[in-house]
């Protein structure tokens, strides 16, 4: 999987991995269209970016949409993720206000996180976004596999 980076002087982005890109190949990523206002929504898009953008995050924000959660139900429905993985989303995402964490005072504590109003409007960019990847994927796995073929080529020419 592809990991975008933020250079935060240039406000430009850049993929790291199988395929670079050089950060000159993009002067202006979506949401950046003039030079006035280019560096401060860079930034905040580059940061929403970060935060969405990790393996554990939208799996997160998902489970929490259908409601307040209990961390042992989380780890029962996010498939794969470790208690430690699960315990630095849910503090990144607290910190970024978009869940919150709520302890009760029983014996033994319950502790129950949720998706705060901020996070709860993240759902629908995301379920946007889903959409896309879904209807845009077999095109993009066909570009992957047709500049694999022409790369495989250009080194055997």
């Amino acid at each position: 999987m592809h990991k975008a980076v933020r250079n935060e002087q240039k406000c430009a982005y850049r993929q790291v991995g199988k395929s670079p890109v050089a950060k000159t190949h993009i002067a202006n990523p979506v949401g950046c269209e003039t030079p006035n206002d280019e560096h401060a929504r860079c930034k905040a898009l580059g940061q929403v970016l970060d935060r969405i953008g990790d393996k554990w995050t939208i799996g997160v924000v998902g489970a929490l949409s259908k409601g307040p959660t209990r961390f042992n139900a989380l780890l029962r429905l996010i498939d794969g993720v470790s208690h430690r993985m699960l315990t630095l989303t849910l503090r990144g995402l607290e910190q970024d206000g978009l869940v919150k964490r709520t302890v009760y005072p029983t014996v033994p504590p319950k502790v129950e996180y949720e998706l705060t109003n901020m996070g709860s409007s993240l759902i629908e960019p995301l379920e946007t976004l889903s959409l896309w990847a879904q209807e845009h994927h077999p095109a993009i796995e066909a570009a992957r596999a047709l500049s694999a073929l022409r790369q495989a080529s250009e080194t055997k020419g």
